[in-house]
């Protein structure tokens, strides 16, 4: 029997590995020839540039860059040195976790550091990257991460823009001629889950611009301003668009990827998916297991588990889910290719209990012990 594990990290428990290593062993305990391949999952979410990084053998880089409050912070990324692939995720150097909520203004928050972690990959020879922009702080539209790079955002008297979105309402000019010049060799994958243009009242700075600190007055403040930067990048940059969909990711981080870089946008699961290779280990096994902390209605549009299953299902594989746990409506989940799902809790406890790591893995393990059980009575 050979199957492929890809679970899910369940967040705060086991990692992507942790759960697969322990659907391992609790398969092992009925078929301890079984060929198993456990590999990493994620969905473009927080923990993907870890779970990637660790689960394709690469190696984890810590370094101090600019947080967005303009102070140093310490920060890490993933590089697979084989391919020259940089794994970030700009929360690490740009996360709203890293600003406490007392100080939490995107007027002055900055992406300033998520640039110097790309100068950083690339002064180490990366020229692929894939990023993860959710959980920002910023509303800066990208312009501290482009600073980094060596783009010039100046004022009217030719000085280069304060951090943050106040730096948009004095940016009179932009130029490029001190850019790093290996940028023009680098391709950027983004994971990008949501939809929101640049401007307007879907965009960045009405939508996402409260959790981050603005009030109404900023909101239109800021909204403006992004609008006029995108008229003049769009001045010298024809990919400039702020229409297009996902340009309002991360405060507008999304715009200045697809506008200043060689970028595409798609969607977290589909990156990890591809950048995995998940598909040769798939057709070549006669059972794809996944799973996630928590199974509910959510998890259909477009988490990793159903994208694992979608997968499965292209080459007709059974799939079987494990979970922490599931609500009435996780029974969507059937619909959308998880062909059985089972939690693993076996009796009420505390959820800090539960979330224990050595309990959730001792969890998992005997829940899919006994589900594999009942498998090898009907193949007997």
């Amino acid at each position: 029997m050979k199957i492929t594990i890809a679970m899910d990290s369940f967040k705060g428990s086991l990692s992507s590995i942790e759960a697969g290593k322990a659907v391992e062993a609790g398969i092992h305990r009925v078929y301890p020839q079984a060929e198993i391949n456990v590999r990493p999952l994620a969905d473009g979410g927080e923990g993907t540039a870890y779970a990637l990084t660790t689960g394709m053998g690469g190696e984890w880089i810590t370094m101090e860059a600019t947080g967005p409050l303009g102070k140093p912070v310490s920060c890490s990324y993933g590089i697979i040195r084989d391919s020259q692939t940089a794994i970030i995720e700009m929360s690490a150097a740009a996360g709203i976790t890293l600003v406490p909520e007392a100080e939490r203004n995107p007027l002055h928050t900055t992406t300033y550091g998520v640039g110097e972690m790309i100068a950083d990959a690339i002064e180490r020879g990366c020229r692929k990257f894939l990023v993860g922009i959710g959980g920002s702080a910023t509303n800066d539209g990208g312009i501290g991460m482009l600073q980094a790079l060596g783009f010039c955002f100046l004022t009217k008297e030719g000085k280069q823009v304060p951090y943050g979105a106040r730096g948009l309402s004095e940016l009179a000019r932009i130029t490029d001629d001190n850019v790093i010049p290996q940028l023009a060799e680098c391709s950027f994958r983004i994971a990008c889950d949501v939809t929101n243009p640049l401007c307007g009242e879907q965009g960045c700075s009405a939508v996402y611009g409260p959790q981050k600190g603005a009030d109404p007055a900023m909101i239109k403040q800021m909204d403006q301003w992004l609008a006029d930067y995108a008229a003049l990048a769009k001045e010298t940059y024809p990919n400039a668009d702020s229409r297009q969909s996902g340009t309002g990711a991360a405060g507008g981080l999304g715009f200045a990827f697809l506008t200043f870089t060689n970028a595409v946008l798609a969607s977290g699961i589909t990156i990890v998916l591809d950048e995995t290779h998940l598909s040769n280990d798939i057709m070549d096994s006669d059972m794809v297991i996944t799973g996630e902390g928590r199974l509910d209605g959510q998890t259909v549009m477009g988490k990793a588990p159903i994208g694992v299953a979608k997968l499965a299902k292209e080459y007709e594989k059974p799939v079987i889910a494990f979970c922490g746990c599931a609500t009435k409506d996780a029974v969507m989940c059937n619909e959308a290719g998880i062909d059985a799902f089972f939690p693993i809790l076996r009796e009420v406890v505390p959820s800090e209990e539960a979330m224990k790591t050595e309990n959730a893995a001792a969890n998992m393990s005997d829940a899919v012990e006994q589900a594999f059980r009942l498998l090898h009575t009907f193949k007997r």
